[in-house]
C-alpha cells in the first residue's frame, strides 16, 4: 500500500490519508473525506518530484510561545505585542488550545471567526485574523505547516467607520473652555493633525524654528517612546505662524521632563493620554456644549480643513503621514464630494485660466472683433 484513505470513528468519523513512507506509515488527519483525499494526493505528488518535508509537530499552544519569544519580541512594538499577547491567550488558545498546528484547517479558523462575529465587531476579527495569517505565515516557513489555512479564510463585510469632524465654530468653543496646559496640546493636534502618540512623545529638539516645521520621529505609549506607526509616519510637519508664537512662549513655562517633551504632564512625566482624555478633553467638550467625540477626531478635523482650503492631496497625504494617497482618500473621500469645496475648485480654475473665460469678457477679443462699444445686455 503506497497511500489510500482510512476512517476512524463510530459516532463521528474522521479521515485520514495514510501513506508508507521509509517503512512507515504517516496518518494525516483530513477531517473530511474530501479534505484527505487532496492531502493524499498532494503527498504522493511531493513524493514522487522529490519535495516532499516531514512536518514538524507542535500543538497550537507551545507554538504561540515560540512566535512570541521568537519573532515578536525582537521586531513588533510593545504596544502591538501586547495587543497580540491578549488576543493569543484570551482567544485563539481557548480556541485551538493543543491541537497539533498542523490539524489547523481553513474550516476550523472559518468556525472562529464565525463564532466570533456574535461577540464583537468585524473591525476587531479582521484584526485578529491578521494576527492568525502572520503566526501561520512564519509556522509555514519553520517547517510547522505545509500550507497557511488562514489565507483562504473570508474575513467579514466591514461597514466604513463614520468620521468624526469638529466645526472651525465647534474648535473654538472647545479651545475656548480648554483648561490648564493641555490647551495648546490641542490647539496644536488640531493645525498639526498629529496622532495621538506622536503628539505626547514630541520632544523640543523636533522643533525647526527656521523652516517652522516639526519632525515626527516617535510615538509615546503606556510612558514609554517608541517608533511611530509606519515608517511613512515619520515626517516633517509645518506649523502656522500663531502656533509658533504659542510654542516658543510655552517653552519658557514647560516644566522639566526626563525626556524634554514638549507637552509633558504638569509634574513633568509623561502625559497619559487616557488621563487626559478623561480630566481634560471631555471635560472641555462638556464645558463648551459641544457633542462627545474621540480625541483622533482632532486628527480628523485638521484633514477636513485642509480639504476645504484646497490643499494639494499629496501634501495632505504626506503631512497626515498616510503610506499612500489612497488611503487618505479612503478615509477622506467623501470630504471632496462637498458642494462648498466643489465650488471653490471651479473657482479656483477661473482664477487660474482668465482667459478662457467667456470671449465677451476678454478685452483683447472685444477689441479685435470691433465688439467693445457693444451695449450691455
Amino acid at each position: 500500500m503506497r497511500g489510500s484513505i482510512q476512517v476512524k470513528g463510530n459516532k463521528k468519523k474522521i479521515y485520514y490519508a495514510v501513506i508508507a513512507l521509509r517503512g512507515k506509515r504517516r496518518w494525516f488527519r483530513g477531517p473530511t473525506k474530501k479534505d484527505a483525499q487532496r492531502i493524499l494526493n498532494e503527498t504522493l505528488t511531493q513524493v514522487d518530484n522529490g519535495t516532499y518535508k516531514e512536518i514538524q509537530k507542535i500543538a497550537f499552544r507551545e507554538f504561540a510561545k515560540l512566535w512570541l519569544q521568537s519573532y515578536a519580541e525582537g521586531n513588533l512594538k510593545p504596544s502591538t505585542i501586547l495587543g497580540y499577547q491578549t488576543v493569543i491567550q484570551r482567544r485563539l488558545v481557548p480556541f485551538l488550545g493543543d491541537r497539533w498546528l498542523s490539524d489547523i484547517t481553513p474550516a476550523m479558523v472559518q468556525k472562529y471567526v464565525a463564532g466570533r462575529l456574535k461577540e464583537v465587531k468585524p473591525k476587531t476579527i479582521c484584526n485578529e485574523l491578521v494576527l492568525m495569517k502572520r503566526m501561520f505565515k512564519h509556522a509555514l516557513r519553520w517547517g510547522y505547516l505545509k500550507s497557511n489555512p488562514a489565507e483562504l479564510v473570508d474575513r467579514p463585510r466591514l461597514a466604513k467607520p463614520k468620521v468624526e469632524i469638529l466645526e472651525p465654530d465647534e474648535i473654538a468653543k472647545l479651545l475656548d473652555k480648554a483648561e490648564g496646559p493641555y490647551r495648546l496640546a490641542f490647539k496644536a493636534c488640531i493645525l498639526t493633525g498629529l496622532r495621538a502618540g506622536e503628539l505626547w512623545g514630541l520632544q523640543w529638539e523636533d522643533m525647526d524654528w527656521n523652516s517652522w516645521q516639526i519632525h515626527v520621529r516617535r510615538s509615546l505609549w503606556h510612558g514609554q517612546l517608541q517608533t511611530t506607526k509606519s515608517s511613512h509616519s515619520v515626517r516633517r510637519v509645518d506649523l502656522p505662524s500663531h502656533l509658533i508664537s504659542d510654542l516658543k512662549k510655552w517653552k519658557l513655562a514647560c516644566p522639566i521632563s526626563e525626556h524634554n517633551l514638549l507637552f509633558p504632564s504638569p509634574e513633568g512625566k509623561p502625559s497619559d493620554h487616557d488621563n487626559v482624555v478623561k480630566r481634560h478633553f471631555n471635560a472641555a467638550l462638556r464645558r463648551a456644549g459641544l457633542r462627545h467625540v474621540s480625541f483622533h477626531s482632532l486628527r480628523h478635523s485638521n484633514a477636513s480643513m485642509r480639504i476645504q482650503a484646497g490643499q494639494n492631496i499629496k501634501y495632505i497625504q504626506s503631512q497626515l503621514g498616510h503610506s499612500s494617497v489612497n488611503i487618505t482618500l479612503d478615509i477622506y473621500g467623501h470630504l471632496f464630494n462637498d458642494i462648498n469645496f466643489n465650488r471653490q475648485q471651479v473657482e479656483l480654475l477661473e482664477t487660474s485660466f482668465p482667459s478662457v473665460r467667456n470671449p465677451l469678457e476678454n478685452p483683447a477679443f472685444e477689441t479685435k472683433k470691433g465688439l467693445r462699444n457693444l451695449p450691455s445686455p
